[in-house]
Parts: structure tokens; C-alpha cells; sequence
């Protein structure tokens, strides 16, 4: 038996994506189903991030903004994604962002864990995000990376005991204490 080649896969776009019920994610023409609704604890903790990010947010260019799930990023016509948190700095034009935002949050989920520290790691390291911060709600861990020279190092593995200072350019910062989103 032959393998199965990448041509007999069933590539999407966003045409279809707009079609489509329930919450999906379209990544290089890949559709991802999110899955059910996230256990309360991800919902308080992309929350209570979110608010904690924009409180402590100082930035003097225009439209820059915090914007919590469901919101899509659309990257090009075949990947579409909902990050949990994402700072974008456009008004959109359409129902969605095309601008990389220089931040995002991901808070892992049974459903969505794999792809969020694999999947969307590469393509927001390939897309520029400046920043991504990856919250286990459970465990009550999370780690902050930042792009350097195109790719993603580990800069900090944070508890409810630290807080970070995220200077996102020359005219926007923001920071968090960890200790008030768990």
C-alpha cells in the first residue's frame, strides 16, 4: 500500500471557511475544528489576561487594541486563525485583521493544546508576531516567547508569583502581573 500523498488532501480557503458552522481555524489550507466551548477556567483566564494586558497598556499610536477570541486573524485566503488574545494595531476593513499583531495569547485547552504549542507556534513565528505567551491553566504555568532574529526563544517561564514588562515597540508597553489572572 502506497502512502497517502499531500495532493489527495482536501485544501481549503477562505471562501469556504465563511461557510462553514461552529469555530474553525484554517491553516495552509488545513481546516481545524476548536472543538466544544473551553472548560471556565480558560474563559476566566483569557479574561483576566486580556484585562490585565490592556489596564497596564500604554501606547501612543493609534488603533492598537486588545480583542479576545472569537476574532479572526486572516493571514492570507488559507489560514485563518482565532488566537485567544491578540493585540492588533489596524482598523479592519473587513469582518477580520490582515496586520500581524505584535502580541498574542493562547491558553491551552485539551482541545487545542497540540496545535497551539506545534502549529500555531510555527505560524506565528513565521508570521512575525513579536510575542507569544502560551498559558496551562491548570498547572497555573505559562511561558512568554519572543522572536529573535526570526525565531522564538523562551525568555521567561512565569507562575501566579512573577509579572512581565512587554515593550512591544518604541511607543507601546503593557504589563502583567501574573498573580491577578489566576
Amino acid at each position: 500500500m502506497d502512502a497517502i500523498e499531500f495532493e489527495e488532501f482536501i485544501y481549503y480557503t477562505y471562501d469556504d471557511y465563511k461557510k462553514w458552522e461552529g469555530s474553525w481555524e484554517l491553516i495552509d489550507g488545513v481546516a481545524y475544528n476548536i472543538g466544544p466551548a473551553p472548560y471556565p477556567k480558560h474563559q476566566r483566564v483569557v479574561f483576566k489576561v486580556s484585562k490585565e494586558l490592556d489596564n497596564n497598556f500604554e501606547c501612543s499610536r493609534e488603533n492598537c487594541e486588545f480583542y479576545i477570541s472569537p476574532i479572526d486573524w486572516k493571514i492570507s485566503d488559507t489560514t485563518v486563525v482565532q488566537p485567544d488574545v491578540a493585540l492588533f494595531c489596524e482598523e479592519p476593513k473587513e469582518q477580520y485583521f490582515t496586520k500581524t499583531p505584535p502580541l498574542i495569547v493562547e491558553v491551552l485547552s485539551k482541545a487545542t493544546a497540540l496545535k497551539d504549542v506545534t502549529t500555531k507556534m510555527k505560524l506565528y513565528e513565521r508570521e512575525g508576531v513579536r510575542f507569544y505567551i502560551i498559558i496551562e491553566p491548570t498547572t497555573e504555568v505559562l511561558d512568554i516567547f519572543e522572536l529573535i532574529d526570526g525565531k522564538y526563544s523562551l525568555v521567561k517561564k512565569c507562575t501566579k508569583e512573577d509579572s512581565f514588562d512587554f515593550e512591544i515597540d518604541k511607543d507601546c508597553k503593557t504589563f502583567v502581573d501574573f498573580g491577578k489572572i489566576f
